[in-house]
């Protein structure tokens, strides 16, 4: 899942983005109205969660314009406690949820995912390709029967790659898709990352599932190699 967080309390949103990272979320975060607003309309997000009380625009008039603007996407809104109100007023500007500050990270993280499963987004099924199976919904990856043990980037990556499943996919397309827009990084950092999938996915089993096209990206076998 792809998370925009617009919050001007910088700890907060650092605190927020290592936690959704950690679940193998990838999180761009925004501290005023008008970059959130204009992250919003440039890139493509599951769920954005947005606060109220922003410098710039606040999230009530972020909300207004997405959706004047055509978007669908998802928003979460951050209200103060126990402000009725502004979880009314959240709710009339077109946010899909709320929740109070304080509030708890689980019951956040929840709600994402609840968000992105109502919204039309859902959790695709278990990708099978031959003996290799990788489950989003569970984020598990099995091969042979034995599970393989991935780090949430790695995860990320190959789930990407078992949704084009034949295709070959770039390097930047896999940066744009699992890294946040912040990074930059030399992109040679997927080469690093791919290499332990395939040592992980292939190497261990003595298969060959996941290919370089030298000068074009990798294309992971629809039939798992």
């Amino acid at each position: 899942m792809r998370v925009l967080v617009v919050e001007d309390e910088k700890r907060l949103a650092a605190a927020l983005q290592r936690g959704l990272r950690a679940e193998g979320f990838t999180v761009d975060v925004a501290h005023d109205g008008n970059q959130g607003l204009w992250l919003a309309l440039e890139r493509s997000y599951d769920v954005v969660v947005l606060d109220i009380m922003l410098p710039g625009l606040n999230g009530y008039r972020v909300c207004a314009r997405l959706r004047s603007a055509g978007s669908d996407t998802p928003i979460l809104m951050l209200t103060a406690k126990d402000g009725e109100y502004d979880e009314a007023e959240a709710l009339d500007t077109g946010a899909d949820d709320f929740l109070s500050k304080p509030f708890s990270y689980v019951v956040l993280v929840a709600r994402l995912r609840a968000l992105h499963r109502r919204t039309g987004h859902r959790v695709p099924p278990a990708f099978r390709l031959g003996d290799l199976v990788i489950d989003p919904a569970g984020h598990t990856c099995v091969r042979s029967g034995t599970e393989v043990r991935l780090t949430a980037r790695e995860f990320a990556i190959l789930e990407y790659l078992a949704r084009r499943a034949g295709e070959v996919v770039s390097k930047r397309e896999i940066l744009e898709h699992v890294w946040d827009s912040a990074f930059e990084a030399d992109p040679n950092v997927v080469e690093v990352h791919v290499s332990a999938v395939r040592r992980k996915i292939d190497t261990a089993f003595g298969r060959c599932a996941l290919e370089t096209i030298r000068g074009a990206g990798y294309r992971l076998a629809a039939d798992g190699g």
